[in-house]
């Protein structure tokens, strides 16, 4: 696992795509965070979960630039202004290795979004990190998630650790 990152971590970026600003968290993001991940949709994230437990995520996932230099992002439509997800590279004690992760709002899903904020992403982490790979852990029965993971160019890794035995493990290298 990496080491922590000095206190003088570098400031968390703002990525710009054709249609998306990836920025930092904030806490206007919750009630549709916490809404996320109380509901169905995150049952490929061991989900539905309590308040307590989305609490835990919403912070980690802000805590993780502190500590790595890297953690999430949302990511919204440059035009509106409208927040669609989640796109992430994380780590910790939980994850065996850097995870390149993501989720995407109700209403958000099939339009190219999350492919565009997750490549952006990696692609960062590969320029300003210098990472040269990093995984993405999806669940067997998350078929879109592993279509997405394949559409990256991210290849099945059998052998890979897992933060959970059933969990696929896709590498997506430099």
């Amino acid at each position: 696992m990496k080491q922590p990152m000095p206190h003088d971590a570098p400031a968390i970026p703002v990525i710009e795509t054709e249609r998306l600003r990836l920025r930092r968290l904030d806490f206007a993001d919750w009630p549709a965070y916490f809404a996320f991940l109380a509901s169905e949709r995150a049952r490929y994230m061991s989900g539905p979960h309590s308040a307590e437990t989305a609490w835990a995520f919403f912070c980690n996932d802000i805590a993780q630039w502190s500590l790595f230099g890297h953690g999430a992002l949302m990511f919204e439509d440059r035009d509106t202004g409208a927040t669609l997800g989640q796109v992430a590279l994380c780590q910790g004690p939980l994850f065996p290795e850097l995870e390149l992760g993501w989720f995407v709002y109700d209403g958000a899903e099939g339009k190219g979004y999350v492919l565009e904020a997750a490549a952006a992403m990696r692609d960062w982490g590969f320029e300003a990190l210098g990472i040269a790979e990093c995984v993405s852990y999806i669940d067997p029965e998350n078929t879109r998630s592993i279509r997405l993971a394949e559409r990256l160019g991210a290849r099945l890794d059998p052998d890979a650790p897992a933060p959970h035995p059933a969990t696929l493990v896709y590498r997506h290298r430099r």
